[in-house]
């Protein structure tokens, strides 16, 4: 992680911890003649968090400094800092100009965990269309600022100029998820531009049906890495932002959740390098979640059930209905209607996933405190657990 990036972190864990509560920080490439607020001179990035910690502790009680210059190396970083993205406008405009203030009953919160995501900071891959478009609305329904990650970023900007017409709610990034260096760069720039992370939702997701005596072995691979490896460079760089608030906000609780599939759950005939890709990532959420508890990480999944409406399902071209009106798969279908209708019929409520039912599943996970390394079906009864 590059140093302005990590001093980000250190910076928002320090004013969490101060605040028990959500916050922005905003590395400012700006030019300003005022002098920032707090200045806080280190030598290198192991002595980073001490030196910021004890900047933030002698700065006066119960004030927050607005900008905090962090000199290391020769190289000097003005970072902004507010409770949501309207403050960091503000200050960066000239309105507001003195240190924040804050009530001091919010310190002595119990919990770092509130039931809302209100000011919270959230991340969704795959997040331009399907379900993760769905989610990235709920979650901004939800008080959230969120940044909207897909290789499609002319969809994920054009997603974020809709919902950011009462004020700037949602950023659009470019990532390719299947490539470490790219998700790096992006968990970077939501530091840079936000201070941190509270919610990653890995979403994006590819599917290549086919049976396993015709599958092409390079689609095999291409879905393995996307819905497999791809969630592992994720967690790592993601959770490597996490874990830096950690280090000066311990008690902050933070989560990470996998979009998975009921196809995580039961095998899926002539659908192997699916099925196979989501099982292995729940295997992935278990481990992770042993791993990162450690620094008050939670990692579960969602598995929701067939999402008919969206374009994995029912894209005229390369939707599902097609795929598998194509491969055979339902047996006696001559129309993309009675490939639907027959997967329809195999869910006990009688319909598809919904976006809404996906975003009540993340809400819950986020909300609670105390589970974590869980696989939730969202399935309409399609698929129970024993």
């Amino acid at each position: 992680m590059k140093n302005e990036a990590l001093f980000a972190a250190l910076i928002r864990g320090n004013i969490i911890e101060k605040t028990r509560m959500p916050w922005m920080v905003s590395c400012n490439t700006t030019k300003t003649e005022k002098k920032p607020d707090l200045q806080v001179s280190i030598k290198n990035e192991k002595e980073a968090e001490w030196k910021i910690r004890e900047g933030l502790k002698n700065f006066p009680q119960g004030k927050i400094p607005l900008k905090i210059n962090v000199s290391c190396n020769g190289e000097d970083y003005l970072y902004i800092t507010a409770p949501d993205f309207a403050g960091i406008e503000k200050i960066q405009s000239g309105e507001i100009n003195e240190a924040w203030n804050i009530d001091a009953s919010n310190a002595a919160g119990k919990n770092c965990k509130p039931e809302a995501l209100k000011n919270r900071i959230a991340l969704v891959t795959g997040g331009a269309q399907g379900f993760g478009e769905e989610i990235v609305r709920g979650l901004v329904s939800a008080g959230a600022f969120v940044f909207i990650a897909d290789l499609n970023i002319m969809g994920a900007e054009s997603l974020a100029h809709s919902l950011n017409n009462g004020g700037k709610t949602a950023f659009a990034l470019e990532v390719n998820v299947a490539d470490e260096a790219s998700v790096k760069k992006m968990a970077e720039n939501i530091a840079l531009n936000a201070g941190g992370l509270d919610l990653c939702i890995s979403n994006a997701g590819v599917l290549r049906a086919a049976p396993v005596l015709e599958q092409d072995i390079d689609s095999f691979k291409f879905v393995t890495d996307i819905n497999y490896t791809a969630f592992t460079i994720i967690t790592k760089h993601c959770g490597l932002l996490m874990k830096a608030q950690n280090l000066c906000a311990p008690t902050w609780i933070t989560d990470i959740i996998q979009i998975n599939s009921k196809s995580g759950l039961e095998g899926s005939g002539k659908n192997a390098a699916y099925a196979g890709s989501k099982f292995g990532g729940i295997g992935l959420v278990q481990s992770f979640a042993k791993e990162l508890v450690e620094y008050r990480i939670k990692v579960n999944a969602v598995c929701p059930g067939n999402f008919f409406d969206g374009p994995l399902w029912s894209d005229p071209e390369n939707g599902l209905f097609m795929q598998y009106l194509k491969t055979g798969k339902v047996p006696g279908a001559k129309t993309i209607e009675d490939v639907k209708t027959f997967y329809e019929a195999k869910v006990p409520m009688g319909r598809g996933c919904t976006g809404p039912d996906v975003i009540r599943a993340v809400l819950y996970l986020v909300e609670q405190v105390y589970e974590t390394g869980q696989a939730l079906p969202v399935t309409g009864g399609q698929i129970m657990l024993n």
